[in-house]
């Protein structure tokens, strides 16, 4: 079994949420944690209906709970009313309840009771390679990091989970919660989002693309994130003296998730479609460190109007990082690198590659990807 990064702790202290888009193994996750705990599955349609038609019920099962106790309710964001009951639980009987869900979307509409910063949020991630034996950045890059589509014993079993992965989504994520009133549009746009994967976010062209304005294109986005399908990279602004975009970048959560909807599949080194996707995947590998971390606002991009550009800076400045599937790094990788540094001198250099060894280039550290990696989930890229 494969042991996770996240290992939940602060539900021995506290109430804790947790997030993480399907399929990333939240209800294995915490049946393997918490195999004694008491556990409601919302997906379950007699607990469903039960729990939809009379809320109360949990306070009335759980009302000889000892203090500190862990309760589990899965996919909590298909019956919101029952945090009305958790509140009430964890103020009275001092419960600890772990809420899992796929989308905060619901748990933030007005009128739903957030229990007033008495959980911890956390959220799960697809599999990192720090939890896997043997990784595989090539079988990464194609398959992506959900664990069964990772572990997809072939191309033609994991293009039939991706179909069935989008096509869930789709239906239950997006039709099920009546997010928009026009599916057909949100698919096109999941199609445009893909294209724009890893760039820089042009709402206008976006919306033009998918027949819809801008303020939908952006309300899009936003559903995509809030139902914890993609992300906003946010622009490093802190600059000395060259203009540069301000504009976020937008990745979704896996990369498999572009590979599919763009029907690009079996990517090999050296094509430029693998190095987009390399790109997103070591992009993925910090985002779910920072998470784990508990690192907020840690990660961003640098891109100048004359081109110059830095996939990643961590922190204040801190740290720089490009990432080139190349085999060998050579001067002219390091342009954005070297315009960065000419801003901010005290920035470490570090550039992610294929490269067979770490060397030091021009003051650029050069690192292979499965070096960078280790290196980063040791904790000694980015504290």
């Amino acid at each position: 079994m494969i042991q996770r990064q996240l290992a939940i702790e602060d539900a021995k202290h506290s109430s804790v949420f947790l997030f993480g888009a399907r399929q990333t193994g939240k209800t294995t996750l915490l049946l393997s944690l918490f195999p004694n705990s008491r556990f409601y599955d919302l997906l379950e349609n007699d607990t469903y209906e039960r729990f939809r038609r009379n809320p109360s019920l949990l306070r009335q099962e759980l009302s000889e709970c000892s203090p500190g106790e862990i309760v589990i309710i899965d996919e909590i964001q298909l019956i919101p009313e029952l945090l009305n009951e958790v509140h009430w639980l964890i103020t009275r009987n001092d419960i600890h309840f772990i809420l899992s869900g796929s989308s905060a979307r619901k748990l933030r509409r007005k009128g739903v009771n957030t229990l007033g910063g008495r959980a911890i949020r956390n959220v799960l991630y697809p599999l990192v390679s720090a939890e896997i034996q043997d990784f595989d950045i090539v079988k990464a890059v194609n398959h992506g990091m959900l664990p069964t589509h990772y572990l997809a014993p072939s191309v033609r079993i994991l293009q039939k989970r991706l179909q069935a992965y989008i096509s869930v989504y789709l239906k239950e994520g997006i039709a099920a919660e009546a997010l928009v009133r026009r599916l057909p549009s949100f698919t096109r746009f999941m199609e445009v989002a893909a294209l724009t994967n890893g760039e820089i976010v042009n709402y206008k062209n976006v919306a033009q693309d998918c027949g819809v304005d801008a303020k939908t294109a952006k309300e899009y986005f936003n559903i995509l994130e809030q139902t914890l399908i993609g992300y906003m990279v946010p622009a490093f602004s802190r600059t000395v003296k060259r203009r540069i975009n301000q504009s976020p970048r937008f990745y979704y959560f896996d990369v498999a998730i572009p590979n599919y909807l763009l029907h690009k599949c079996n990517l090999r080194p050296g094509s430029d479609d693998f190095g987009h996707a390399f790109k997103h995947l070591m992009m993925q590998e910090i985002i779910a460190y920072l998470g784990y971390n508990d690192i907020e606002n840690g990660l961003f991009y640098w891109h100048t109007y004359t081109g110059y550009e830095v996939d990643a800076v961590l922190g204040d400045a801190q740290i720089a990082i490009e990432f080139k599937s190349s085999t060998e790094v050579r001067s002219k990788h390091l342009r954005g690198l070297k315009a960065f540094h000419e801003e901010h001198p005290d920035a470490r250099l570090i550039i992610v590659s294929l490269d067979a060894q770490p060397r030091i280039f021009h003051e650029v550290e050069v690192m292979p990807a499965g070096h960078f990696l280790k290196q980063l989930w040791g904790g000694k890229i980015y504290l």
